[in-house]
């Protein structure tokens, strides 16, 4: 197993929350604007030659009740969609992952497509079966795990149950 690239200077300033909320803002314009035709792929870090797919996933604020939605990479497991709360390896886990812990029901778009699902944080059982699916995907969550004191949590969004 190789040695993680050292962690970026800066990754934990103020501005790079502020400039991956711009980012994200930007990313969802687009990527609705479109139904996914533009802002679907990530093209950054070991991503940057293939582009991964980017799902936009909407939970309700926890402390607003308003609708926040953020463009995720993903990874489709059967009918349920894995996300990583790994916010680049920041140290604390993204916005996102606290509404869903405060309110686990969501909806997730893929391209065109919109699901509501109910996410919770896989079990360190599914976690380890998981982990290396994600990484083969994306190599540098083994960098963001490397570069923060948290472990990582990864979310299991499930289809909804029809009454």
């Amino acid at each position: 197993m190789s040695t993680p690239p050292a962690k970026p200077k800066g990754l934990d300033a103020p501005a790079t929350v502020t400039i991956i909320k711009w980012m994200s803002k930007a990313n969802v314009a687009m990527y609705r604007a479109t139904g996914g035709k533009l802002g679907s792929k990530w093209r950054v870090g070991s991503a940057f030659r293939r582009g991964l797919p980017i799902c936009l996933l909407t939970t309700t604020g926890r402390k607003s009740g308003e609708e926040r939605i953020s463009p995720l990479l993903f990874l489709e497991d059967s009918n349920n969609v894995i996300l990583v709360a790994s916010q680049g390896g920041l140290p604390k886990n993204p916005m996102w992952y606290l509404n869903i812990k405060a309110d686990p029901v969501v909806t997730v778009q893929i391209k065109s497509r919109t699901r509501s699902m109910k996410a919770r944080v896989a079990t360190d059982e599914e976690r380890a079966v998981l982990w290396p699916k994600l990484t083969a995907m994306y190599a540098d969550f083994d960098n963001y795990q490397a570069w923060t004191d948290r472990v990582i949590p990864v979310i299991v969004c499930e289809p909804l149950q029809q009454a």
